[in-house]
């Protein structure tokens, strides 16, 4: 029998407000543990949440962005449960009044676009992290550090729209572009800023019910959301094939053995006993401060890419590549806008510079090569005083010395040779010394030229001119 795999995610963003949501503490990453709470996120008794308005802003924002309806009226809901890191036994969350509803993300698949709807998103608050003592020599102790507690963080659910672990790896990539977009978020998921839980289920080919899900729960990298649906996918296959029925559950993927365990059995909304929170009001959000919130929405991935390809002629791939991140679709448009082909920008940006991103492990805005600089190398290499080749020399020494493309070349002596009567030399030359390939071409061969063409570049070391060595040695060979 053949399957169809059924996928929903939510994700957890932190957002990168300076205080958290309810309270005053900073949010900053990487203090001693506890050393950055309070009473209001400790949920010590008596004290009252204040809601910090910059995480309703970065909400309406996102909701925008992902094409969402703002609600008039949302409202934050308590959501009772226990777990160690839970000091006030419950979270603050939102439930039947969310902020956002009915969005959507695009995703490109096999060279076409999916929609992926979204169900809601919501603000809520974060936990505290636990911390098991195995990784601290004690096996027998777990610990509790607060610090991230009250952290503001959005949940943004999808629809079980998506049918491949390849579709989900999209959507969260581009889940992820999109927040960086809009600056609301670090999305550092090794710290834990983006999370993602997975609802997974499978259902013979062409049913309409759906099968029972199981929630993998907190992912934290794009290999490891693919890895851990894969598993799943053929556990619950395997299961339903052996006669058995998939239990509705909370699992966890174990990157070490790539296998999912279970955790616990999966909890329904009734068992979180939700309710209005009382020491909270309502969420108003009038219209004038979506209007006023959408004026201020960047120019968005989709809408860049196809102002990439409209405005600098780009192959849609390239497009693709480069808006893909905001900092690389910037620094691509500072080096385009001052040379004058955008594709060629465009080969260098995707080629050598993200090549060197990747080899420094820093942002493309750290590299030793700013955008003018390779903007003057392009530049060098189209009023010809330096070769294609000799420009890969050139991009190296820039990124190791920070140096201009100008002094380097200077200091190098890597001008190209444009002297027509240096290169005829020796031109002359290398068709004197090899009678059995000037045969070849007058029989027709005349792919062969580009071995001419290669001895002479070697004996000028990379500086003649390679279409004054094309032409001299047609000109000569035809003869």
């Amino acid at each position: 029998m053949e399957y169809e795999t059924v996928i929903g995610l939510e994700v957890h963003v932190q957002l990168s407000t300076k205080s958290k949501i309810f309270c005053s503490c900073s949010t900053q990453f990487g203090r001693d543990a506890n050393t950055g709470t309070c009473p209001i996120c400790q949920g010590m008794p008596g004290v009252l949440p204040v809601l910090n308005k910059e995480v309703v802003e970065r909400g309406i924002m996102v909701g925008l962005a992902m094409e969402c309806e703002i609600a008039h009226l949302s409202q934050f809901a308590r959501k009772n449960y226990f777990y160690p890191d839970l000091p006030k036994g419950y979270q603050i969350s939102q439930y039947d009044k969310p902020l956002c509803e009915h969005g959507q993300i695009m995703i490109s698949i096999d060279g076409e676009e999916k929609r992926i709807g979204l169900t809601r998103i919501h603000i809520e608050e974060d936990a505290g992290k636990l911390i098991h003592g195995e990784n601290l020599g004690d096996p027998d102790s777990s610990y509790v550090d607060l610090n991230r507690t009250g952290t503001p963080l959005l949940e943004i659910v999808s629809e079980p729209d998506i049918r491949s672990s390849e579709e989900a790896k999209l959507y969260l990539e581009k889940l992820k572009t999109i927040l960086e977009y809009l600056d609301v978020s670090d999305c550092n998921m090794e710290e834990g800023s983006l999370r993602c839980d997975a609802n997974i289920s499978v259902r013979p080919k062409g049913a309409e019910k759906l099968g029972t899900r199981a929630e993998v729960k907190n992912m934290n990298s794009f290999r490891f959301l693919q890895k851990a649906i894969e598993y799943e996918v053929k556990r619950q296959i395997d299961v339903v094939e052996d006669g058995g029925q998939v239990v509705q559950e909370t699992r966890l993927y174990n990157s070490d053995k790539d296998i999912t365990v279970s955790m616990r059995s999966k909890e329904e909304a009734h068992d979180y006993r939700y309710f209005p929170d009382p020491d909270l009001t309502p969420v108003i959000v009038e219209k004038e401060w979506v209007a006023k919130t959408r004026a201020q929405l960047p120019e968005l991935p989709d809408a860049k890419k196809l102002r990439f390809i409209k405005e600098y002629e780009l192959p849609s791939y390239d497009a693709g590549v480069l808006t893909a991140s905001r900092d690389v679709a910037d620094y691509f448009e500072a080096v385009a806008k001052n040379c004058k082909n955008a594709k060629t920008a465009s080969n260098w940006v995707m080629g050598d510079v993200l090549r060197i991103v990747k080899e420094q492990n820093v942002a493309v805005q750290n590299i030793k090569v700013a955008p003018a600089m390779l903007s003057s190398m392009i530049n060098l290499i189209e009023t010809d005083v330096i070769s294609g080749k000799i420009a890969k020399t050139v991009f190296e020494e820039m990124a190791d010395t920070g140096k201009e493309p100008e002094t380097i070349v200077e200091e190098k002596g890597l001008k190209q040779i444009t002297d027509t009567s240096a290169i005829d030399a020796e031109v002359a030359k290398v068709i004197a010394d090899n009678p059995k390939q000037v045969e070849q071409y007058k029989g027709g061969k005349t792919k062969v030229i580009g071995f001419f063409v290669g001895q002479v570049m070697r004996a000028t070391k990379g500086k003649a001119s390679p279409d004054m060595v094309n032409k001299l040695l047609k000109e000569k060979l035809d003869q």
